[in-house]
């Protein structure tokens, strides 16, 4: 959700900016407590209200941690039914851990998936349940101060740059932006990947990032399609026509689906694009309207693609029969880094994953005793 700037709330942002700024201070001077945990603790996340990125960017992480380390990823599950602390597991539902929780299960079996809205409560029963785990990521949590990670990466979206944003609901921020200092790393994310290094030196010149931050920037590369179901007939991109004579009916659940549009107007010249707001709950009533499109389609060949968040909830629908359930495909997302910076970023990663595990850190202790 992006807000749109109107000066009569501008009075409500100051206020607004006063109370975070207030509790910020609070945790800053120790007055509120924070717990730190003496293993690596990594956090992705963003101050803004909207999409930045912070699943697939989390995902990435794990993808480069999983093959040498115990890896669990920490969530609060937004909108799940649930309030308690949940493992995801293949009986799960998305009501009962989330959709991006679900999606990262999904792509990651091998990765313990949590959800708990208490972050120090969550670590605590990760390490009490799982305690061979090496390494926790929070998806989200830059927000949470109860918790101190080791490793802060703070998001900001390329269009919609932090420095240049205000408080809510003025603007689109949740703190201000001075405590973009508390991220040991800065990523814009959804740059565009033609961008020059002139652009580049502006913004990270305006970012004013300090001297122990490291920025980057990334942009999302879409993957080929994929079957929403497992017993999907059509299962390979090479199965998907394109051009003429082939239309879509787009589903889309996420802040802000344009981008996913314009890079499917490449190769459909019909598209009927659906907009739901984030995290939608569809209902047969939607489902039903989403049909409807698809028979209207004029195209001689019909599919339906959505976004990879939205698929963990409409696979849930068994009643979804052919030959629309053949046609149904969701579009992955992938992180690419731009200025050849993606060796650095994950040697920085790793490198912390391996100088902060408990084992190392139970040696300096005794060292210093």
């Amino acid at each position: 959700m992006i807000h749109r700037k109107n000066i009569l709330l501008y009075p409500v942002s100051l206020l607004y900016g006063l109370i975070t700024g207030f509790r910020n201070l609070l945790y800053d001077s120790g007055i509120l407590p924070s717990v730190e945990f003496p293993f690596p603790v990594i956090c992705v996340g963003n101050i803004t209200v909207g999409g930045t990125g912070k699943t697939p960017h989390t995902e990435y992480i794990a993808a480069l941690l999983k093959e040498n380390f115990k890896v669990a990823t920490l969530s609060r599950g937004y909108k799940r039914k649930t309030r308690d602390f949940r493992i995801a597991s293949s009986s799960a539902l998305v009501s009962d851990i989330g959709d991006e929780p679900m999606q990262i299960f999904r792509n990651f079996p091998d990765v313990l998936v949590t959800v708990d809205r208490n972050r120090v409560h969550g670590v605590k029963r990760i390490l009490q349940e799982n305690p061979e785990t090496e390494v926790i990521i929070l998806d989200d949590g830059f927000q949470h101060r109860r918790i101190t990670p080791g490793f802060s990466i703070l998001l900001s979206d390329f269009e919609r740059l932090i420095v240049r944003d205000h408080m809510m609901p003025y603007g689109n921020l949740r703190e201000s932006k001075g405590n973009m200092r508390r991220a040991d790393m800065i990523l814009i994310t959804k740059s565009p990947e033609n961008i020059s290094p002139i652009q580049r030196r502006l913004i990270v010149k305006e970012i004013n990032k300090s001297p122990y931050q490291n920025l980057y920037f990334t942009t999302f590369r879409y993957k080929p399609p994929v079957p929403v179901f497992k017993n999907c007939n059509e299962g390979t991109q090479s199965d998907i026509s394109e051009g003429t004579g082939c239309g879509i009916v787009l589903i889309t659940g996420i802040a802000n689906p344009l981008p996913l549009k314009e890079y499917l107007q490449k190769s459909f010249n019909e598209i009927i694009h659906l907009s739901f707001p984030d995290h939608h709950n569809f209902s047969e009533k939607d489902l039903l309207n989403i049909f409807s499109k698809y028979n209207n389609l004029k195209s001689a060949t019909k599919y339906l693609f959505t976004t990879e968040k939205d698929a963990v909830r409409l696979r849930e629908f068994t009643n979804i029969a052919e030959p629309i359930r053949s046609a149904f495909y969701y579009v992955p997302i992938g992180i690419h880094f731009l200025n050849e910076d993606k060796d650095e970023f994950d040697n920085l990663i790793i490198d912390y994953v391996r100088k902060n595990h408990r084992n190392n850190r139970v040696s300096e202790s005794e060292r210093d005793n």
